[in-house]
C-alpha cells in the first residue's frame, strides 16, 4: 500500500485556500494541512472598504470559509493563529509556532504550497510606527480603522497613495462620513501627479474629477516626508504646503511580496523580488510550489518578468499548484494585469499592456481613442465612457486597453481582456459579435468600434496625430474644428479654424492646399469623414483620435511628457509573451 501523501499550504485566503480545496477534490486520501498566520483562514480582502464604507453592513459575509466549515465541507486540517517560522527543505519540515500557546514543533510534508501573499509597504519615516497609522490588510487592520472612524474626535483622515487601494479607501471613507453626525475630510497624497499610477495619466483625469467633486482633498505631486504626534492628534509633514493634521492615515502606497520563508530557505527570487517559480507554479526545489501575491509571473503581452498581486490569478495559480503535485498536466498561462476599480460614480477598467510600458520596453504600437455611450443613446440612461486600445502597427495585435465611465466598463475590458488572451487582432475586434438591445448596448457596440477606428489606422485609411504635436505646431499646418459652430464656441483647441464636416464639399477652396490639414471633431468620428473626405481631394490631412474630448483628457493630464507611439526600438527576441 503506497504511503499518503502529505501536503502542507502556508497561508490561506486566494491562493492557499483554492489549492487545498483543489487538492481535496482530487485526492481523497491525501492528508492537507493549512497553516494560516492570523485568525481567518479564507476572507473577502478585497472587500474590507466596502465594509468600512457600510456599504457590506455584516462583517460575517466578508468570511468566505472558516476552519469548520472547510474541514467540514473538504476534510482538511486548518491551523489558524499557526506561524511558520522555518522552512527545513532537507527534512523536508516545517518548524510551527502556535501563536496562542507560543509552542513550536515541527511538520512533515511531502510537497509544500507557499502562500504567504503580500505585505503593505511602510517606508521608514519618522513618526510612522504611531499607531494611528495604519495599513489595510486584513480583518483586524479593518477592525482598527473602523474603531477610529466612528469615535466622535475623528474628524480628518489622510489617505498616502492613490493606487487601487488609495482610490477605494478614499471613498470608504467618505461614504463612511455620510453616516455618522460629525462627517469626516478625508485627504488623499498622491506622489505622482496623477491618481492611479499603474494606467496612463490621460484615462484617470475623469477620475480625479470624481474625487473633487466628492469633496476629496486631493494633492497630486505630494508626499509625506515625517509624521509627528500634534496634543491629540498626529501631523504630516507634506513635500509642499503646510503640515498637515489628522486623526487617521492609511498608507497604500504599494506591496511587496513576503518572501521572508522562501529567501530563509534558500528558494530562488526573481529579478522582480518576488519568488521564482516555472509554468507549473514550482519553485527551485521540486517538492515546494508557490502560489498568489508572492510569486513572480511572466507578462502575458511583454514577455517580461511582473509582480501582479490579484486575486482572480492567485486563485488560479493555487488549483494549478495542486494539480500537478497530484499528478495532473497544468500550467499557468502568464498574467496580464485585468483589473477594474470603483471610484464613487465611475469605474476604471484595464488589461495588458500600458502606454508607458510599452515605451519603456520599446515595443512598437499605436493607440486611438473612443467615446461611445454604454448603451444606445435613443434609450434612455445612455452613459458615455472613454476607451483607449493600444495594438500593434503592423498586425493590429492587441496590446493592452483602459477605459473609464459610469457604466459598462467591465463588459468592455472583460471581452477585450480575452481578445488579448486568444491573441485577437483590431480586425477581429470589427468581427466581434456582441449581445445588442437598446437598454444593454448599440448595434456597434464600443468594442466594435475601436476595433473599427483600430482597423483604419492600420490599413492606412486615415492618418492619425497627437496632442503632443501642437507643442511644436508649424506655420506648414493648420488646426481644422470640424464641429459645428455652436459646439466650435464652447470650446476649441487654440489657433483653430471653424470648418463644420457638413459644409466641407462647399468649402474645399477656402483651405490651403499648401498646408497639412490637422482635424478634429469632438470625439473622432466627424473628423475621420472629413479626413477620408478631404485626403480624396488631394490634400494633406491627419485626425485627431478622440477628438476634442481625447484633448481635454490630454490637457487635464498636466500635458505630460510626449510619449511616442511607435519606438524606434524593438524587441529583440520577438517573443510577444
Amino acid at each position: 500500500m503506497s504511503r499518503i501523501l502529505r501536503i502542507a499550504i502556508v497561508g490561506g485566503v486566494a491562493g492557499g485556500a483554492s489549492a487545498a480545496a483543489r487538492a481535496r477534490r482530487l485526492s481523497e486520501q491525501a492528508e492537507i494541512t493549512l497553516f494560516e498566520r492570523g485568525p481567518n483562514v479564507s476572507f473577502a480582502n478585497c472587500g474590507l472598504p466596502y465594509h468600512i464604507a457600510g456599504e457590506i453592513e455584516e462583517r460575517q459575509r466578508l468570511l468566505v470559509q472558516t476552519p469548520q466549515s472547510l474541514n467540514a465541507r473538504f476534510d482538511l486540517d486548518v491551523r489558524v493563529n499557526s506561524e511558520v517560522l522555518a522552512i527545513e527543505r532537507g527534512e523536508r519540515t516545517l518548524l510551527v509556532r502556535d501563536l496562542k500557546t507560543g509552542k513550536e514543533y515541527r511538520h512533515a510534508y511531502d510537497a509544500l504550497v507557499l502562500s504567504p501573499g503580500a505585505e503593505p509597504v511602510r517606508p521608514p519615516l519618522p513618526g510612522i510606527e504611531d499607531g494611528r497609522i495604519r495599513t489595510l490588510r486584513n480583518l483586524e487592520d479593518m477592525d482598527a480603522i473602523l474603531e477610529v472612524v466612528r469615535r466622535d474626535g475623528c474628524r480628518t483622515v489622510l489617505v498616502v497613495g492613490a493606487g487601487y487601494i488609495g482610490l477605494e479607501m478614499a471613498e470608504a471613507l467618505v461614504h463612511r462620513g455620510r453616516r455618522t453626525a460629525h462627517g469626516l475630510r478625508v485627504v488623499l497624497v498622491e506622489k505622482l501627479p496623477h491618481v492611479m499610477g499603474i494606467a496612463d495619466p490621460e484615462m484617470t483625469v475623469p477620475l480625479q474629477e470624481e474625487l473633487e467633486r466628492n469633496g476629496v482633498d486631493l494633492r497630486l505631486g505630494t508626499t509625506v516626508e515625517a509624521f509627528r504626534p500634534e496634543g491629540e492628534r498626529m501631523a504630516a509633514s507634506l513635500s509642499s504646503g503646510p503640515a498637515l493634521a489628522f486623526d487617521l492615515a492609511i498608507l497604500a502606497i504599494g506591496v511587496r511580496p513576503e518572501t521572508r520563508l522562501a529567501r530563509q530557505a534558500g528558494l530562488e527570487l526573481g529579478p522582480t523580488g518576488g519568488i521564482k517559480v516555472d509554468a507549473q507554479m514550482r519553485t527551485s526545489d521540486p517538492a515546494i510550489w508557490a502560489v498568489g501575491d508572492a510569486v513572480e509571473v511572466r507578462d502575458l503581452v511583454l514577455g517580461t518578468p511582473a509582480l501582479i498581486p490579484l486575486a482572480g490569478p492567485a486563485n488560479r495559480q493555487g488549483r494549478i499548484a495542486a494539480e500537478v503535485i497530484l499528478g495532473r498536466a497544468s500550467a499557468y498561462k502568464h498574467s496580464q494585469g485585468t483589473a477594474i476599480c470603483k471610484v464613487f460614480g465611475l469605474a476604471f477598467a484595464m488589461t495588458g499592456a500600458t502606454e508607458r510600458q510599452l515605451v519603456r520596453c520599446g515595443h512598437p504600437y499605436r493607440r486611438i481613442y473612443v467615446h461611445p455611450a454604454d448603451h444606445a443613446t435613443y434609450y434612455p440612461g445612455a452613459r458615455p465612457l472613454n476607451l483607449k486600445l493600444l495594438f500593434e502597427p503592423d498586425s493590429g495585435r492587441i496590446l493592452g486597453a483602459q477605459a473609464v465611465g459610469q457604466a459598462g466598463v467591465d463588459k468592455r475590458i472583460d471581452v477585450l481582456a480575452t481578445a488579448i488572451r486568444a491573441g485577437l487582432t483590431v480586425f477581429d475586434l470589427e468581427d466581434a459579435e456582441l449581445c445588442y438591445a437598446p437598454p444593454f448596448g448599440s448595434a456597434k457596440d464600443p468594442v466594435n468600434l475601436a476595433g473599427f477606428v483600430a482597423a483604419n489606422v492600420v490599413r492606412g485609411d486615415v492618418e492619425l496625430w497627437e496632442p503632443e504635436e501642437l507643442a511644436a505646431l508649424g506655420p506648414g499646418q493648420l488646426l481644422v474644428d470640424v464641429r459645428t459652430p455652436q459646439e466650435f464656441a464652447q470650446g476649441t483647441i487654440p489657433g483653430a479654424l471653424v470648418a463644420p464636416v457638413d459644409e466641407l464639399r462647399d468649402r474645399l477652396e477656402d483651405l490651403p492646399r499648401d498646408r497639412e490639414l490637422l482635424v478634429f471633431c469632438q470625439v473622432g468620428l466627424r473628423g475621420y469623414v472629413a479626413a477620408r473626405l478631404l485626403s480624396q481631394q488631394g490634400f494633406r490631412v491627419r485626425n485627431l483620435s478622440g477628438g476634442y474630448r481625447r484633448y481635454l483628457l490630454w490637457k487635464g493630464a498636466g500635458s505630460q511628457p510626449p510619449m511616442p507611439c511607435e519606438p524606434p526600438v524593438k524587441r529583440q527576441d520577438g517573443n510577444p509573451g
